[in-house]
């Protein structure tokens, strides 16, 4: 009896995984417990079961990242073609009428819009998820869910918004198509479009969570990131083809696995041949980061209260 009396159960805490004595808590030994929290004990520990039971809450925070953003605003959701339209023309006057760069004789519109598109939801995800810890330290400080949802949710809201941005190059394509400013027709390789957002997706969550989970010690990454992934995209094909380059250039371009993503995207809807070498390689990347940012990130929260 008095062994059963003893048990002792591990939670998850404001302050970290700590281990107590529940005795003076125990009234009968035969007592039911019908949620134990506890830290996961190992690397790779997710409980995906808890993460469906917790759907509701993931829904919520992507209803809340979808619409506080532009909530008190006057175009509301139309900011979500404003933005990437805008963009668009920028590209088109800087980098093809000033600079001069060409697009392989494609419309500078539709090329540089169908590298804005994907690069923006990257750079989205990982700004978004590389801040997770230390912008909802409070929530995480006063009550228990899974930790992984923020950035599930910001991946997620970031996808619906790439979502409503496609719609806007989708029109533009069908405007170039009914006025016959340029004949093409989408090929084969438009199936390829749900393994492109894959790829972009466990890419940015993965290097957002890595970011988040070093962002606890060393705040400086986190402004790093910032401004890092501005000076990326011109490690990307989003305003150039990538048949500028050759030699040692061409295979630096190719080691970034955003570059078959891209590069694949524009095959489909403005034709052009697919990598698939490349292609695989950059799933295979996504898949690794994605892997690790889990690793890092199981780890991390942990304990993460205590420095926050």
């Amino acid at each position: 009896m008095m062994a059963q009396m003893q048990r002792t159960f591990f939670y998850f805490a404001t302050f970290g995984a700590k281990e107590i004595n529940l005795t003076q808590y125990v009234k009968e030994s035969n007592e039911d417990w019908t949620i134990v929290i506890k830290p996961q004990s190992g690397l790779f520990d997710i409980n995906f079961k808890e993460l469906i039971q917790y759907r509701d809450l993931l829904y919520i925070f992507v209803r809340r990242d979808l619409m506080a953003v532009y909530k008190q605003t006057i175009l509301g959701p139309v900011w979500f073609f404003i933005q990437p339209l805008l963009t668009t023309l920028v590209y088109i006057i800087v980098f093809g009428n000033i600079a001069n760069i060409g697009t392989d004789h494609k419309p500078r519109l539709l090329f540089y819009l169908t590298g804005t598109v994907l690069w923006t939801y990257f750079a989205e995800c990982l700004v978004s998820t590389s801040s997770t810890f230390t912008t909802n330290a409070a929530v995480f400080g006063k009550v228990y869910f899974p930790r992984v949802i923020l950035p599930l949710a910001k991946v997620i809201s970031t996808m619906v918004k790439m979502g409503i941005q496609m719609l806007l190059l989708a029109i533009a394509y069908a405007v170039y198509i009914a006025l016959g400013l340029y004949t093409f027709e989408v090929n084969g390789y438009i199936i390829t479009l749900p393994l492109l957002i894959l790829i972009m997706a466990n890419l940015g969550l993965g290097l957002g969570m890595i970011v988040t989970s070093l962002t606890i010690k060393y705040r400086d990454l986190q402004y790093l990131v910032a401004f890092g992934v501005q000076l990326l995209m011109y490690a990307a094909p989003v305003i150039y083809p990538i048949s500028r380059f050759g030699g040692n250039l061409l295979l630096l371009l190719k080691l970034n696995p955003v570059t078959a993503v891209i590069e694949t995207f524009r095959a489909a809807l403005l034709g052009g041949t697919v990598d698939w070498g490349m292609l695989l390689y950059s799933f295979v990347v996504s898949c690794v980061l994605l892997a690790v940012g889990f690793v890092i990130f199981n780890k991390a929260e942990k304990s993460f209260i205590d420095t926050v």
